[in-house]
């Protein structure tokens, strides 16, 4: 079943939502959108919920992306993360 209100998500609970939950809720979206059997209206709800957590998910993969782009160094400077290949 959808969190929220009738299947809505409110906007600060999104903000500290983990990506394994937002993932949860936008397959659950999904499903709901699949079944074919929704009213057009809740359909573009579901839609926009749907859209909403998946920039939530694209922003949280970004976020870890960028943290895995740079190692921390023993001194604590940052550096780019560069695969060394064995010659």
């Amino acid at each position: 079943m959808l969190k929220g209100l009738g299947g809505r998500i409110k906007v600060s609970k999104e903000k500290k939502m983990s990506f394994e939950e937002a993932m949860d809720q936008l397959e659950q979206i999904v499903e709901k959108l699949e079944e074919g059997d929704v009213p057009l209206e809740k359909a573009i709800a579901y839609f926009q919920e749907g859209m909403s957590l998946s920039k939530i998910c694209h922003d949280k993969l970004k976020t870890i992306e960028k943290q895995m782009d740079q190692l921390l160094l023993d001194n604590g400077e940052l550096q780019p993360f560069q695969i060394q290949e064995d010659e």
